[in-house]
């Protein structure tokens, strides 16, 4: 018996001088592991009278007992100080150490919002459609049926026969003139898709489409629009020069030429010596395009316009590859932090 009061004062007295997890683990294993102390006392039990043996027996077991709930609770008491040691020791800087890069808006939402402005200072309203379109307005309310040849101009990403994703913002205007009688004068910028890709074609890319229907509309009104759109962007001095083409939702339609922004229309390796530069399509609205929409075409007359706004980013600031916008590279996006 006085073997069990020892045991227990000395292993106690050690344990509260213990002061890590694995001093203490030691210590466990000196006096509760399969060689240790209280497995000693419970070997020599034989040595004993018969009659002792039970209450030695039960001694043993109520020590250990005893030291295992002691274990325990200082255990947990370790456990707590290496937490806080560790939270003491390990501490993270959060504070910054030098000052921040400021965020700055992307090329190509500059020249739009640009543009946007330019056009609303006239008059313009500002409108959005679907990106995912019908067949019938991205292409038969234009004037171009399913066995146009002018679909073939626009490489479509098709989700079913009649669903596709929209390959210009124009499907806005059909769907604004059903909905609203002249005048009208709008603009709908925003993404579209084509299936193709290169260095100056991406497939997705920004347009913004511009339409004036009213009364006594004239390609003049058209090119004055546009006259005041290069000047602001360009400069002052900036030329415009319609060039004829051919779009199926235009009647007459025109290539916009602009003077060359480098070179100022003397020539140089942008506009490949010709002093001018090709940056959008326009042209009066086709009156098979008004009468789809039920607007009267013997009455009212209307210019479109729809420029790709990359492109224009891209003379704006000489950027010679489209997918220079798409490749989040800091090096080149901050060039254009103000």
């Amino acid at each position: 018996m006085d073997k069990i009061a020892e045991i227990k004062t000395v292993c106690l007295q050690e344990m509260q001088n213990c002061e890590s997890l694995s001093a203490l683990q030691d210590l466990k294993v000196k006096y509760l592991g399969k060689t240790g102390e209280l497995t000693g006392l419970l070997k020599s039990i034989r040595e004993l009278p018969a009659e002792e043996r039970p209450t030695f027996g039960a001694k043993v077991n109520e020590l250990r007992n005893l030291l295992e709930e002691a274990f325990t609770e200082k255990t947990k008491q370790l456990k707590a100080l290496e937490m806080q040691r560790k939270l003491q020791q390990e501490v993270v800087d959060i504070s910054l150490t030098s000052v921040p890069t400021w965020g700055a808006l992307h090329p190509v939402t500059l020249v739009e919002n640009k543009i946007s402005q330019l056009l609303t200072s006239m008059g313009f309203e500002v409108l959005a459609g679907p990106e995912i379109e019908t067949d019938y307005y991205n292409f038969q309310a234009l004037n171009i049926p399913a066995d146009h040849p002018a679909r073939d101009m626009q490489d479509t990403f098709y989700i079913t026969d009649s669903i596709l994703l929209r390959t210009q913002t124009s499907p806005m205007q059909a769907r604004l003139m059903e909905q609203k009688k002249p005048p009208i004068k709008m603009i709908c910028p925003g993404k579209v898709f084509r299936s193709d890709s290169d260095a100056s074609h991406s497939p997705v890319f920004h347009q913004i489409e511009g339409l004036v229907v009213d009364e006594n509309i004239t390609l003049c009104d058209l090119k004055g629009t546009l006259e005041y759109l290069a000047a602001n962007l360009f400069g002052k001095d900036t030329q415009v020069r319609f060039r004829p083409s051919y779009f199926p939702f235009t009647e007459p339609s025109v290539e916009v030429d602009l003077t060359c922004s480098n070179c100022g229309g003397k020539g140089c390796s942008l506009c490949k010596g010709t002093g001018w530069i090709e940056v959008l399509g326009a042209g009066m609205v086709n009156p098979v395009v008004l009468e789809n929409c039920g607007i009267d075409s013997n009455k009212y007359t209307g210019y479109a316009f729809g420029l790709g706004v990359e492109r224009i980013a891209m003379i704006k600031y000489g950027i010679p590859d489209i997918r220079l916008f798409y490749e989040n590279d800091q090096r080149f996006l901050k060039q254009f932090v103000k």
